[in-house]
């Protein structure tokens, strides 16, 4: 299974900069880049499951589409109205697009992929086609 995430070649001095070292000396700083919600990727016996962390979104919010075995979840998380209005000293949570893709096997079944948004966790769920599903085999004794 492969994890893809497109290149940015300034994460690592986003990432320098978020550090807490640099913090003490401007303050607490917003923080910046580019925004990739926390993603789980599991396996059972009849499918996989992704499960993804997207507090405040609502489903219409969040587009899913499946081509060429990757999987991909996209969307994004608006501030609202209300916080224009408002001076903040600290500001922790990101707003921003988001995508995230995900490559699987061959062996499911497109057709058949459900998701679920509950408590700010988005789950999906790709059944396994029956040919790579574990299947116990009997031994025959010769005679």
């Amino acid at each position: 299974m492969t994890n893809l995430t497109r290149w940015d070649p300034f994460r690592e001095m986003t990432q320098l900069l978020d550090d807490t070292f640099f913090t003490g000396f401007t303050g607490v700083m917003p923080r910046s880049g580019s925004l990739v919600p926390a993603l789980d990727l599991s396996e059972t016996a009849d499918a996989y499951h992704v499960e993804m962390a997207v507090p405040g979104m609502t489903a219409d919010q969040l587009n899913i589409t499946f081509e060429n075995n990757v999987l991909t979840i996209s969307g994004e998380i608006t501030q609202s109205s209300d916080r224009k209005d408002r001076q903040y000293h600290v500001t922790e949570r990101r707003y921003g697009r988001f995508s995230r893709s995900i490559r699987l096997p061959n062996q499911i079944h497109p057709d058949r992929i459900e998701a679920r948004l509950e408590n700010g966790v988005l789950t999906v769920t790709i059944p396994k086609a029956e040919e790579i599903k574990p299947r116990k085999i009997a031994v025959n004794v010769a005679q």
